[in-house]
């Protein structure tokens, strides 16, 4: 496991310095490394470190988080289409910010509410909700499931309707954003991405046997010590964060959370999606379609597209998977 992770770190500094070599003044991936090792002109520092840089490590983070929103949430309902984006967290976050942009944001002691905080906010209320109405004496994971595909549609139809409503130019805006883009993403973003992915990761190694047991199902963790219901309750506000913290940064990129922890179990032999390689897969995923994004046509494309036409295709195959062992 140990060397797997290393090959997948590695990769995604290959990634890296692809990505940043790309744009309209083309620099090579040893160049790049070169650069981030403290060499190069003071030209090519600033291209690097200013223009060009804060947009992979953004992806990166991004990438990593959705990664680890997936890891968590498919562990605790034991189900691999268990992810934010299908179980409604993503869209939540999405109409939140989309009412900000069409509607502006409430004022509340005189600050005006933004995009951040309404992604925040929106996922974590859509969350409880989910929770809410999930809950039967405990938290069941095809429920869950059903009812987070029941309110991502919901959630989706609001959207729509707030996009028929809206101004044409913030419309323009907000359907930009709801593709996923790493378009001129600055340093801004990828601090408050870099912190809340530090301080939930460590909730996560505190939490760690907690989530190991749950994996092997509540009665067994129960007997194992791990108190369900509240662990339950922390790793499920941990996944929402992360997602609603990635959603605030880049938009919602679709299906990264779903497809990286199902790509790491695969490629490191886990029984379980694993969390360190989760992440590590994230990253990679992010990073390399953001990559096909800016080079596979002429016109740039937001980097969700390409996400989305990498997990669609996954997902028919999960789905028929799943069909086909439930008919043995």
């Amino acid at each position: 496991m140990v060397v797997a992770n290393a090959g997948l770190l590695a990769a995604v500094l290959v990634l890296l310095c692809v990505n940043v070599g790309r744009g309209d003044f083309p620099i090579g991936v040893a160049d790049v490394a070169r650069i981030l090792a403290g060499g190069g002109s003071q030209v090519e520092q600033f291209i690097v470190f200013d223009l060009r840089l804060p947009r992979s490590v953004v992806a990166v983070l991004v990438g990593a988080a959705l990664g680890l929103s997936g890891a968590i949430t498919q562990s605790i309902t034991r189900n691999p289409l268990a992810s934010p984006d299908i179980l409604g967290i993503t869209a939540g976050a999405s109409s939140a910010a989309v009412a900000v942009i069409i509607f502006g944001g409430p004022v509340i002691a005189g600050a005006a509410i933004g995009l951040p905080f309404a992604a925040m906010a929106g996922g974590l209320l859509t969350a409880a909700l989910i929770y809410f109405l999930a809950w039967r004496g405990g938290i069941e994971g095809f429920r869950l499931i059903l009812i987070g595909i029941a309110v991502n549609a919901i959630l989706i139809a609001l959207t729509t309707w707030m996009l028929v409503l809206g101004d044409i130019w913030d419309v323009q805006r907000a359907t930009v954003w709801l593709n996923g883009s790493l378009n001129g993403r600055d340093w801004g973003q990828v601090y408050p991405v870099g912190i809340a992915l530090i301080l939930l990761g460590a909730v996560l190694v505190v939490a760690g046997f907690q989530l190991g047991a749950l994996k092997l199902g509540d009665e067994t963790a129960a007997a194992l010590g791990a108190r369900v219901q509240a662990t339950q309750a922390v790793l499920l506000i941990a996944s929402v964060l992360l997602a609603a913290i990635s959603v605030t940064a880049a938009g919602p990129i679709g299906f990264v959370a779903f497809v990286a922890p199902q790509v790491a179990m695969r490629v490191l032999g886990t029984a379980g999606p694993p969390l360190v390689g989760a992440a590590l897969m994230g990253a990679a995923l992010t990073l390399g379609s953001d990559v096909v994004a800016r080079t596979a046509l002429p016109v740039e494309l937001p980097v969700g597209i390409v996400t989305t036409a990498i997990g669609g295709p996954f997902l028919m195959y999960m789905v028929i998977r799943a069909n086909r062992r439930a008919m043995r």
